[in-house]
């Protein structure tokens, strides 16, 4: 009995219980090959993925940007072409207007959401202004 209780628990007794797939050399190198290359080696499967989607992020990106330099470039020749334009720019944007002109300001929900919530983190971000101590008038 004892010697059942050994050899269950030794690599023999193991080797005997495996099944008849994972006895073959090959099947082991392999599963081994595989376990090395997807989660061992420094370039593993797993990091490859992430830097791959980390490309594909970043490269998504660069094509927005570069896209509002265009807009931008486009915005800034229109402005130095002609006074009108730049006028316009300035009343549209800064909401500029002349002496004798009224400014009727329609906010969209989504405008109005932004601005709300630009006004809480504001609020927030402040940081406390220390205040020097007044000099008592004795």
């Amino acid at each position: 009995m004892k010697q059942d209780f050994l050899h269950r628990f030794s690599l023999a007794g193991l080797r005997d219980r495996m099944p008849a797939w994972m006895k073959n050399r090959y099947v082991i190198t392999i599963l081994i090959f595989l376990v090395w290359i997807i989660l061992l080696d420094p370039n593993n499967l797993i990091s490859r993925v992430r830097e791959i989607l980390t490309r594909n992020r970043l490269e998504r990106e660069k094509d927005n940007y570069m896209g509002r330099i265009e807009e931008d470039r486009r915005k800034l020749n229109e402005l130095r072409t002609s006074n009108e334009n730049l006028e316009k720019y300035a009343r549209e944007q800064y909401r500029m207007k002349r002496p004798d002109e009224d400014l009727f300001i329609i906010v969209t929900p989504e405008e109005e959401r932004k601005i709300r919530r630009d006004r809480k983190v504001s609020k927030t971000a402040k940081p406390a202004v220390k205040r020097a101590p007044r000099p008592s008038g004795d």
